[in-house]
C-alpha cells in the first residue's frame, strides 16, 4: 500500500508580491492553512488592502494524501486541495510573505507590529492569528521519513486507508481509543501503545474498543523506532517496566499524543487556554481588540478543515465590521 508524501509546490506563489513594511495595511493574516486562506479571500472581496505571512501554504491538510470529507468531492488528493487554495488566494493578487517565520506580535498604539525572523517588521490596522496547530511528534527513529507512508496523524483523514491493515496507534487518551474506533470501523487490527502506565480514555471510549476484540492494549511501553523502507513496515517498542524491546508487525502508526498551538507569537499578548490556544467568541474576537483567531490555533471545538475555513470566513467578516464601524476604512 503506498502513501506518497509531497513537498510544498510554491510556484503558484512565485510572482506575488511582498508586504511592504512602510505600508499600514487594514488587515495582516497570519497563517497559510485552511483558516487563512479563506480569510484572505474573504477580505479580498471586501477591498480591504492586506497581506499575508506564513512560513508555508497549506497546515496540516499537506500531511495527509487524499481528502474524503471535503464538500464537492468523494474523494480529493491533499496536494490538489492546497493548490486550489493557492490559486484562488493568488487570483487576488495579495502581497504575500512565504518562508519567513513570524517570530514576535506587538500591539503599538493603533497598530499591530509583526516581526519576523528576517527582521522585517510590518503593520496592519487589525490581525488574524490563523497559524494553526502542529502535531506533537513522536521524536523518534523513522517517524519523519515516513510521513504520508504510513505514519499517519489525523484517522479522519487518512483511517479509510488501512482497511483490514494492521495499525499501530501510539497514546493512551481520548484522541488514540476514537483514532482506533475509526480504524476498527474499517475492518483494521490495531494496538494501542501507552507511554505510561493507565490509559486516560474515558472508560465508555475504552470499553467500546476492547469490546470489539480486534484491539490490543500495551500500556507503560514506548515507541522507540519506526521501520520501512518504501512505507511503514516495523514499529520497535521498549517496556519501560523490564526494558525488553519487541517488534511489532504493522502497515501503519497513528501518532495521537497530543497537538500543539501555534501560539508562540501571541502568547504574551493574548489570553490563552489551558491547552495553550487562543480564546475566541463566536465572532472570533480574541481578548485583544482588532485581534481575531480562526482555526485550530482558537478554542473552537472540531478540528476540520471545513470548520477552519468558515472560521476563516467570519474572522474576516469581522475584521471588517471592525474597521467600519471604527471609520477606519
Amino acid at each position: 500500500m503506498d502513501f506518497p508524501g509531497f513537498s510544498l509546490d510554491t510556484s503558484l506563489l512565485e510572482k506575488a508580491k511582498e508586504p511592504e513594511p512602510e505600508v499600514t495595511y487594514d488587515l495582516l493574516i497570519l497563517g497559510g492553512g485552511p483558516a487563512a486562506m479563506s480569510a484572505a479571500v474573504y477580505a479580498a472581496r471586501k477591498m480591504m488592502k492586506l497581506a499575508i505571512i506564513t512560513k508555508d501554504f497549506g497546515g496540516q491538510v499537506r500531511e495527509t494524501s487524499e481528502i474524503e470529507n471535503w464538500l464537492g468531492f468523494q474523494s480529493i488528493n491533499a496536494k490538489d486541495l492546497v493548490d486550489s487554495f493557492e490559486e484562488h488566494v493568488k487570483s487576488f493578487d495579495i502581497p504575500v510573505s512565504l518562508g519567513p517565520s513570524i517570530t514576535e506580535v506587538k500591539r503599538e498604539a493603533d497598530a499591530f507590529k509583526v516581526q519576523t525572523d528576517d527582521i522585517r517588521i510590518y503593520s496592519s490596522r487589525t490581525l488574524i492569528l490563523a497559524t494553526g496547530k502542529r502535531h506533537r511528534p513522536l521524536n523518534v527513529q523513522g517517524e519523519k521519513e515516513l510521513v504520508g507512508r504510513g505514519v499517519a496523524y489525523c484517522a479522519t483523514c487518512d483511517a479509510p486507508f488501512f482497511k483490514e491493515k494492521k495499525v499501530v496507534v501510539a497514546g493512551g487518551g481520548n484522541s488514540a481509543f476514537t483514532t482506533a474506533v475509526d480504524l476498527l470501523k474499517v475492518g483494521a487490527e490495531v494496538i494501542l501503545v501507552n507511554f505510561i502506565k493507565g490509559w486516560q480514555a474515558d472508560e465508555a471510549l475504552q470499553e467500546r474498543v476492547k469490546q470489539t476484540g480486534k484491539a490490543s492494549l500495551l500500556d507503560n511501553h514506548q515507541v522507540i523506532r519506526i521501520e520501512g523502507k518504501d512505507s511503514v513496515t516495523t514499529v520497535v517498542v521498549k517496556n519501560r517496566e523490564n526494558e525488553e524491546e519487541k517488534k511489532l508487525d504493522t502497515d501503519g502508526v497513528f501518532v495521537e499524543i497530543g497537538l500543539l498551538p501555534n501560539n508562540e507569537s501571541v502568547k504574551n499578548l493574548v489570553e490563552l487556554n489551558e491547552q495553550g490556544e487562543v480564546i475566541v467568541d463566536c465572532s472570533c474576537r480574541t481578548s485583544v481588540e482588532g485581534l481575531f483567531g480562526a482555526g485550530d490555533v482558537t478554542t473552537v471545538p472540531h478540528k476540520q478543515i471545513v470548520i477552519a475555513a468558515g472560521e476563516g470566513a467570519k474572522a474576516a467578516l469581522s475584521a471588517y465590521n471592525y474597521l467600519i464601524n471604527k471609520s477606519l476604512i
